[in-house]
C-alpha cells in the first residue's frame, strides 16, 4: 500500500461513515508517521479503520469497501472496519496519534497509531505476520526496543502474555 492508497481509503472512509475522523490501527497506519516506509512494512492491501466520533458505523464502512467489494476489485486495497477494541494498546495511545492528510483526503484526517503502539499491539497478537512485522520495523530503526518494553510495562495485562512479550521485545 501507498500513502496515496491510505488517503483513497480515508477519503471513502469519511464518506461513508459521515465523520472526517477516522482511527487508522493495524500495520498501514505505519504511512501516517512514515509516508515512504520500507516495502517489508507496507504488504497489506487492507486499513483497518473505524470511524473516531462514530466507532458503531464500521461496520458501514466495511461493507461499502472492504474485503470482496467493488472497492476492492477495482483498486485492489480495500478497508476493514474494525472496533475501538480491535488492537491492545498501551496507555496514553491516544495522545500519539499521527494525522494523515493531504490532497487525497479531502479534509479528512486519518489519526495513525504511532509506530511504537503498532508494533507492540503486533507483539501482543503474536502471529507469525506480526512478528515479522515487528522485526522488520526494528531493523530499519523506526522502533525502540527500550520504548517498547516502557510502553509494555504500563499496561495491565496477563504474566504470561507480558513475559511473552517482554520475550519479543528482546529477540527484536
Amino acid at each position: 500500500m501507498t500513502r496515496e492508497q491510505l488517503e483513497h481509503v480515508i477519503r471513502a472512509a469519511a464518506s461513508i461513515a459521515d465523520d472526517d475522523e477516522l482511527i487508522i490501527v493495524g500495520s498501514q497506519a505505519v504511512l501516517g508517521q512514515f509516508p515512504d516506509a520500507p516495502n517489508e512494512l507496507l504488504v497489506s492491501n487492507e486499513v483497518d479503520v473505524y470511524p473516531k466520533h462514530h466507532p458503531e458505523r464500521a461496520d458501514l464502512i466495511d461493507g461499502a469497501i472492504g474485503e470482496g467489494s467493488e472497492f476492492h476489485e477495482t483498486f485492489g486495497y480495500y478497508a476493514q472496519g474494525v472496533g475501538p477494541g480491535t488492537a491492545v494498546l498501551p496507555p496514553g495511545w491516544e495522545l500519539r496519534l499521527v494525522p494523515a492528510f493531504g490532497p487525497g483526503t479531502r479534509g479528512a484526517t486519518g489519526w495513525c497509531l504511532e509506530i511504537h503502539d503498532v508494533v507492540l499491539s503486533k507483539l501482543i497478537a503474536g502471529r507469525e505476520k506480526d512478528l515479522r512485522y515487528a522485526r522488520d520495523a526494528h531493523r530499519h530503526g523506526l522502533v525502540r526496543r527500550s520504548e517498547l518494553a516502557d510502553r509494555l510495562a504500563t499496561m495491565r495485562l496477563d504474566s504470561a502474555v507480558r513475559d511473552a512479550v517482554a520475550r519479543r521485545i528482546d529477540a527484536l
